[in-house]
């Protein structure tokens, strides 16, 4: 049976567009023909499943059915009482699914029979509505358009990760037909974009040139304490861009496609590599994962240290807080040492950083600014971030344990 991976390929890109030539025309003309695009947007996702990925299918259905049963038990719940126990197992039943796919393979050594392509991201959007609802600033959802924003197609599989609120007005509001010809013409640059980065860079640096420049550093590694070699500081360059490329390339696809379906979905990167500092790395890299780790955890953490007093230091607060943000962030990718590390990493890194922009604020007439400094930090940002990815990556797991 045919299966079919999102933006995998030419021919899914050209079913996809003949399969939303009718959506296209309905937005054209200033309707949105809700039913079509519902039944085309499901015929996707279930030939996503299809064939050796029929588990995966099966275990999208289960999960769900129990994000249902979490968030509108929950909703019908917080109409009537608001206790914070009862809010913090909510938020724990509806991750659940989440961490018993990321924790089985550390556990028994191979996948979780839960696992499914777009956990994460439904989880973060069934917890986003849950936080929301306990927070007051959502008051009711509703099942239809609840069921639109967490299977919607185009950012099924990887995201980016929007909001409710902000997609549903989207969906309800028909854009009008000169704004609708804009959305397209976006959608036609970030098509472009997206197959210049995924399938040319993409595959420059991570097909033609990684495997290479691996090879290089596994072969020098006893040359060299830790396996330290030049061919190792490749790697982490060659690979930085290769993910970047790839994810990028991927999140242009996913946007264009929602634009496409009258959706302005919000972009996922925004010259990543440009950024002068830390902080503006994250401002700037996987944007709506690192926005949403800022409001739904960050903030929610800072705000129960202060608010229990459990530190009187708002410098201390905020380091803590960035401390189980990124914590939480590492363990999210996975159950590892280098996923767990990563995430350190970009703790004390951030850290760091506040500590040297407060540094910089009282000596700020001792220390130039000037093209050349910003430069040097962007230079110095790069660095740290390849670094960063490079342990990331698990390639050091390789050099240094196989």
């Amino acid at each position: 049976m045919l299966n079919l991976q999102p933006y995998a390929d030419p021919q899914y890109f050209l079913l996809l567009m003949l399969g939303l030539l009718p959506v296209m025309i309905g937005l054209y003309h200033g309707r949105r023909f809700k039913t079509y695009e519902t039944l085309i947007s499901l015929l996707f996702i279930i030939l996503m499943f299809t064939g050796a990925k029929w588990q995966q299918g099966v275990a999208l259905i289960g999960y769900i059915l129990w994000q249902l049963a979490i968030v509108f038990g929950y909703l019908h719940y917080r109409k009537q009482r608001n206790q914070t126990g009862v809010f913090v197992l909510t938020v724990l039943l509806s991750i659940l699914p989440l961490v018993i796919v990321k924790v089985t393979p550390a556990v028994v050594l191979h996948p979780s029979l839960l696992g499914f392509l777009g956990i994460s991201y439904l989880t973060f959007k069934a917890v986003q509505v849950i936080m929301e609802l306990r927070d007051g600033t959502m008051k009711d959802v509703e099942l239809m358009p609840f069921l639109r924003f967490m299977l919607f197609m185009p950012v099924i599989s990887s995201g980016p990760i929007d909001r409710y609120r902000r997609f549903q007005k989207d969906y309800e509001q028909v854009p009008e037909r000169t704004q609708y010809l804009g959305m397209l013409e976006r959608a036609i640059w970030y098509l472009f974009l997206g197959f210049f980065y995924k399938y040319m860079l993409g595959y420059l640096f991570g097909t033609v040139l990684l495997p290479r420049i691996e090879f290089s550093a596994l072969a020098a590694r006893h040359m060299y304490w830790l396996g330290l070699s030049p061919a190792l500081i490749g790697v982490a360059f060659v690979y930085s861009m290769y993910l970047f490329f790839d994810f990028a390339g991927y999140s242009l696809f996913a946007v264009a496609t929602s634009l496409v379906m009258g959706i302005d979905t919000p972009m996922n990167f925004n010259r990543p590599f440009q950024a002068h500092n830390i902080k503006d790395f994250w401002n700037r890299w996987h944007m709506t994962l690192s926005f949403w780790f800022r409001d739904f955890i960050f903030m929610r953490v800072t705000f129960f240290i202060m608010k229990h007093k459990l530190i009187k230091n708002p410098i201390r607060v905020s380091q803590v807080a960035y401390l189980i943000n990124f914590l939480i962030m590492g363990f999210w990718h996975g159950v590892t040492w280098y996923y767990i590390v990563y995430g350190l990493f970009h703790a004390c890194a951030i850290i760091i950083n506040d500590i040297w922009l407060r540094f910089k604020k009282k000596h700020r007439k001792q220390l130039p600014h000037n093209r050349w400094t910003e430069a040097l930090a962007i230079a110095t940002t790069f660095c740290v971030v390849c670094f960063s990815f490079l342990i990331f990556s698990g390639f050091l797991n390789t050099l240094w344990f196989k």
